[in-house]
């Protein structure tokens, strides 16, 4: 079979899928699909379902489920469930005022007893939800939750604007793959694999959504694209390289993001091992000179241009654009020249003139691993490993699984992705306390200065007094783990999220995504609209 039978015979399949996924109920007696009915092919598939308990929502809207607070375009917190909020002078007690006028999709009232259930069961998952700073929670009345911390926290606003609202009298074993909330849209049927279909909950309180049907379908990234030149899909999540190929009827839409990817570097010196024995620190990327020639030497245009066609920007943070983030984090890339007497300053040299520096004995070489799999990732890796080796860098690369990386990721470089609306992202990755929890701070990361700006970022008892710590943290003139202080990370890119929507939609105003999980595309779903 040519390879031209065989692209045939895929969209052949493709389109047949399509056709008995969407056949029945999403077209009039014409044939055309109705105007308040949208096919999205967008990715983000839940492995566990659609329960917040366990994670469901964590990035973007749960859509199926309200959130005490959630965040509006600009990202500032504003009211959802709860009315109001109040935070006590000592940032340990919140209290929440309900709205009394909302129903569950089974119209059945939710109440402060609900959000109680909600969040003791996520306390008590063991899920990703973390809820570990919750001390207690209680109703004062129907419509008054008190959720008491054990120590201030003023991330937990953001918890309240992710963690969407469960019924407790519906809330079983199966409502992961049947869920009933109060969200904008109610859950219809779940196809894994195939599609998911919503319809707008006729309950919702508040801005009722113009489009009543939205179906989901789960497609290869070809699959979608076929299905998107097809007609057969109004929403289409694409890669950056196939945006500009002109498709009859769809517009291109970059969302800009904080879906971001970075360079760890071990901080701590070779030697050390964790209680499990997976060795700790790395000799060359502990030296100050290497971390900050690499960072300033880097030339992000390039790679933004070259890897992801244009379709991004470049990073200097975990949080750029986002408003705990530091401008003064950004400086001037691609300084070759500075870079190069930095490291000669620093006594890095090339004694035996074999194009790799050295110094006490030591050569300028250490491995960088990436997901094996992940084209993005390992086409950053690449570059970067060739834009250092005129510095004397040599950088030796590996595409490991996620298995192997936990492994190695202390005492290697690693190309992660991270990204978050939630700034207790930068406490995890920085402060001294999460070194070598998990994926957090694999650097092994120690400052005490920037360790207290953290810390009392979250002894805030409202996220605006936080803002002024968390960006001092990353540089304060004098200190900081950003590219301006200790370098502990070099941020390469941060990727737009590319999509392909008919010329007939208005998607409103778009918010800064993060990390590519879920459907953040649709957190101001109410805002869409067909236009003609």
């Amino acid at each position: 079979m040519t390879n031209r039978m065989k692209k045939a015979l895929v969209l052949l399949m493709v389109f047949t899928l399509i056709f008995s996924l969407i056949g029945c109920g999403s077209e009039n007696s014409q044939g055309e699909r109705r105007s308040d009915e949208l096919i999205l092919a967008v990715g983000g598939e839940p492995d566990d379902g659609f329960d917040p308990t366990t994670g469901w929502g964590r990035y973007g809207s749960p859509l199926f489920q309200s959130t005490l607070l959630t965040r509006n375009n600009d990202l500032e917190i504003v009211a959802d469930l709860a009315e109001d909020y109040h935070v006590s002078q000592d940032g340990r007690t919140w209290t929440f005022y309900l709205r009394d006028d909302v129903v569950f999709s089974d119209g059945e009232p939710l109440t402060g007893e609900d959000v109680v259930y909600t969040y003791e069961t996520a306390a008590s998952s063991g899920s990703v939800v973390d809820l570990s700073v919750m001390e207690s929670v209680k109703t004062i009345d129907e419509y008054t939750v008190e959720i008491n911390l054990k120590k201030p926290q003023s991330t937990f606003v953001s918890i309240a604007a992710s963690l969407g609202i469960v019924p407790a009298h519906a809330h079983g074993a199966d409502y992961a793959s049947n869920p009933i909330g109060s969200g904008p849209y109610k859950f219809v049927q779940w196809d894994k694999g195939q599609q998911l279909i919503v319809e707008a909950n006729e309950n919702y309180y508040g801005a009722k959504p113009y489009f009543n049907k939205l179906t989901f379908l789960y497609l290869s990234e070809e699959a979608a694209y076929a299905a998107a030149k097809s007609g057969q899909a109004d929403i289409v999540s694409i890669a950056p390289q196939l945006a500009s190929r002109e498709v009859k009827g769809m517009k291109v839409l970059a969302v800009s993001s904080v879906d971001n990817r970075g360079i760890s570097f071990p901080f701590t010196k070779a030697g050390q091992f964790t209680a499990e024995g997976i060795p700790v620190g790395n000799d060359v990327t502990s030296d100050l000179a290497i971390r900050k020639a690499m960072d300033i030497a880097v030339d992000r245009q390039t790679l933004v241009d070259g890897i992801l066609f244009g379709y991004g920007s470049k990073a200097y943070s975990v949080c750029d654009g986002l408003p705990w983030w530091n401008e003064d984090t950004v400086f001037e890339d691609s300084q070759i020249e500075e870079a190069a007497s930095i490291l000669a300053e620093a006594g890095w040299v090339d004694e035996d003139q074999d194009g790799v520096l050295e110094k006490d004995g030591i050569k300028a070489e250490f491995t960088l691993v990436y997901p094996a799999g992940d084209s993005i990732r390992q086409s950053l890796a690449l570059a970067v490993s060739d834009q250092m080796a005129p510095l004397g860098i040599k950088i030796n690369l590996a595409g490991l699984s996620w298995d192997e990386i936990e492994t190695r990721m202390y005492s290697d470089a690693v190309l992660f992705g991270w990204g978050s609306h939630d700034p207790l992202e930068m406490y995890n990755l920085y402060h001294s306390s999460t070194a070598g929890t998990g994926y957090y701070n694999t650097t092994y990361y120690q400052n005490p200065t920037a360790d207290g700006y953290m810390e009392s970022a979250l002894r805030a008892s409202t996220e605006e007094e936080a803002l002024d710590y968390w960006k001092k943290a990353q540089w304060d003139g004098e200190s900081g783990f950003s590219s301006r202080g200790d370098v502990v990370w070099s941020w390469l890119v941060n990727l737009d999220h590319v999509y392909l929507v008919s010329e007939k939609l208005d998607l409103g105003q778009n918010r800064i995504e993060p990390h590519g999980h879920g459907w953040p595309l649709t957190a101001n779903v109410q805002e869409w609209k067909r236009v003609e």
